[in-house]
């Protein structure tokens, strides 16, 4: 098991969506609807906070509730 949430591949894959989402919503196409790129970006960020979460809480039962929350 690992010892951070850091370590989890899911938790990694989160982050890399996170990266992703932050670029495009960087492009001049989202520029005006500051609205949107908030609310995607809050979106994609809450898996990755969830996984984090839910790995904290150190119960296999709570972990796997936090990763159905991340699923959305």
């Amino acid at each position: 098991m690992p010892k951070s949430f850091e370590e989890l591949p899911v938790w990694q894959k989160a982050r890399e969506l996170v990266k992703y989402v932050y670029d495009l919503t960087r492009k001049e196409a989202f520029g005006r609807d500051f609205s949107l790129v908030d609310q995607i970006r809050r979106a994609s960020t809450s898996a990755m906070y969830n996984i984090a979460e839910g790995f904290e809480r150190g119960s296999n039962t709570e972990f796997i509730q936090f990763l159905y929350i991340s699923k959305g």
